[in-house]
C-alpha cells in the first residue's frame, strides 16, 4: 500500500529536520575551526612582530 500524502510529507519534513540539524553543527564546527585557526594566527603575527623587532634594534646597534 502507498504512503498517504500525510505520511509523505512527515517523511520529507523528518529529512528536512535532518539536514537542516546536519547543516547547523556543521556552520558551527565551521566557526569553531575559524575561532581557533584566527588565535593561531594571531600567534604567529605576533611572534613575528618580536622578530622583526628584535633584528630591526640589533641592526641599529
Amino acid at each position: 500500500m502507498a504512503a498517504s500524502p500525510e505520511d509523505r510529507i512527515e517523511q520529507a519534513l523528518a529529512r528536512i529536520e535532518t539536514a537542516a540539524a546536519a547543516r547547523a553543527y556543521a556552520t558551527a564546527r565551521l566557526a569553531s575551526r575559524h575561532t581557533k585557526l584566527r588565535s593561531r594566527i594571531e600567534e604567529a603575527v605576533a611572534s613575528l612582530d618580536v622578530l622583526i623587532a628584535r633584528e630591526s634594534q640589533s641592526v641599529a646597534d
